[in-house]
């Protein structure tokens, strides 16, 4: 009984929890060092991205890790300064300058939390699985490419190096893990780079570390109209690109851990860090997957220790130690993103028996997804791409389901003929498969009372309402009558509310 209530506790996402069980706290604490040394290279390279001073992108890390850590919807996600954000508000930073790329984060914040408390986290639900999984693959093949630069047009060294990294993190985890393998990988060579003096590239190359902390800071820019007229664009932009982001990543935590978070309070937490990073001068951000996977996957992280840590470290790294931060080789932070990659993809999705079973609309909406992320290097554009493409392959798949079907006359008249014809229409009615009900119909040859049973079909839409009134409108030109009979409720209520007073078009 004790054993099963320590590993609960360990196990268990809590704060106090992890502090009550050192095995878990040394987890968390080993897991936010490893992720701040990850942050270092990423955060100078968006700041470079975005055209500001490396020190921008460090302190907006650092500001919201911290924050995110208190204020967020998902434990053990890390959130800081990220590429997607960086596209987003480089041309601000370009035509404005910094004080109105500082106005543009504080704005996006604000508008993240409003979005947040009307409920666009619920919008979660509309996104296919083929969607995430394409995210996610072509999370993988970004991480992996942003990697490649390192390894182009540098000294042989290097190559023999990021080898040695990628064979300490496959082979260690089987020995021990008391240590995070990504943590040894990094000590292990760096401790080599500076004993045997290589000459490789080092964090030290990418850019100046900053050797004072960060300040409270209120942009230097008129307060009117036309400044907003300005920053609206971009902060709307940067905080659905964000929201979009971090509500994806969270959802992938979600299905890694196999437990839930509160997508609303992330949403609004991710604004609340924006408005903090802002005010303390840095270029805004999100949640950042690589860092996340280094966090949950490799380093075992499930608490907000983690990521608190994860800022206070990445700070007291670049202010305090920055001089000896400045010398790990960028080949064991190339190793570490390059195992990242490879546990991020999906490999199941890509296998030829999967793809074989997976219907060809799926893996369209997967390859969408990965291609538009992959080109336009913003997983938000992907995902859009991707849950358009799904929505289209839907209502093609739903408007072959319609049917009408001519099931006989009834009430024959004095001379013989039958008075009446019946036709009943099955499926779901919307603008994609009503388009098409309207030449389903012998207006010519039919008699003059029709009868249209709609009791095994539901009406979605305006579009069917107004197809319904010009089938009518045909037959009643040629002198029959029409009756549409077997609505449920909501149909009828649809169709009783818009009926007559639509155009109809046809």
């Amino acid at each position: 009984m004790e054993t099963a209530v320590s590993t609960a506790k360990e196990t268990d996402g809590s704060v106090m929890a992890a502090l009550r069980s050192p095995k878990r706290l040394r987890i968390e604490i080993l897991a936010g060092l490893v992720v701040a040394l990850a942050l270092i290279p990423e955060a100078i390279s968006f700041s470079i991205i975005a055209g500001v001073d490396p020190s921008v992108g460090l302190f907006a890390s650092f500001t919201m890790a911290v924050t995110i850590s208190i204020v967020g919807g998902r434990r053990a996600m890390i959130s800081a300064a990220t590429g997607a954000i960086a596209l987003v508000i480089a041309p601000v930073v370009k035509e404005y300058g910094l004080d109105y790329l500082i106005a543009t984060v504080i704005l996006a914040g604000v508008l993240q939390i409003v979005l947040s408390v009307i409920g666009v986290a619920r919008l979660m639900r509309f996104i296919p699985r083929s969607v995430m999984v394409g995210f996610v693959n072509a999370l993988a093949i970004l991480i992996f490419t942003a990697q490649v630069p390192h390894l182009l047009g540098v000294p042989w060294l290097v190559y023999p190096m990021v080898a040695l990294g990628i064979v300490i993190m496959v082979l260690l985890p089987k020995l021990s893990n008391v240590v995070p393998a990504p943590l040894v990988a990094i000590v292990l060579l760096t401790a080599a780079t500076i004993v045997f003096s290589l000459n490789v590239p080092d964090v030290g190359d990418e850019g100046e570390l900053p050797s004072s902390l960060p300040t409270w800071l209120i942009p230097d820019v008129p307060f009117t109209l036309e400044t907003l007229k300005i920053i609206a664009p971009y902060a709307l932009a940067m905080a659905m690109v964000g929201l979009l982001e971090s509500l994806m990543t969270a959802k992938l935590v979600d299905d890694i851990t196999d437990t839930h978070s509160d997508k609303t309070r992330e949403g609004w937490g991710q604004g609340v860090a924006n408005v903090v990073t802002g005010f303390f001068g840095g270029m805004g951000g999100c949640a950042m997957i690589g860092q996340t996977m280094i966090n949950v996957k490799d380093a075992g992280a499930r608490t907000r220790i983690s990521t608190f840590l994860a800022g206070v470290f990445l700070l007291i790294l670049v202010v305090g130690l920055g001089d000896i931060v400045a010398l790990i080789p960028m080949a064991a932070l190339v190793a570490v993103m390059i195992m990242v990659s490879v546990g991020t993809m999906d490999w199941h999705s890509l296998a030829p028996k999967t793809l074989r079973r997976m219907p060809i609309a799926e893996t369209t909406v997967m390859l969408v997804t990965v291609v538009v992320t992959v080109v336009s290097h913003n997983l938000a554009y992907g995902v859009i791409a991707g849950v358009l493409t799904a929505m289209v392959a839907f209502a093609h798949r739903v408007a072959h389901f319609t049917e009408v079907e001519k099931i006989g006359d009834a009430d024959i008249d004095h001379d013989g003929d039958f008075d009446t014809r019946v036709y009943k229409v099955h499926g779901e009615l919307f603008f994609a498969s009503s388009n098409d009900l309207i030449y389903q119909f012998d207006y010519v040859d039919d008699p003059r009372n029709v009868v249209i049973d709609m009791s095994d079909a539901h009406i979605w839409d305006a579009s069917t309402v107004a197809t319904l009134d010009a089938i009518t409108t045909k037959y009643e030109s040629k002198g029959k009558n029409v009756e549409i009979v077997g609505l449920n409720e909501a149909s009828e209520l649809r169709h009783g509310r818009l009926s007559g007073h639509l155009s109809g078009g046809h």
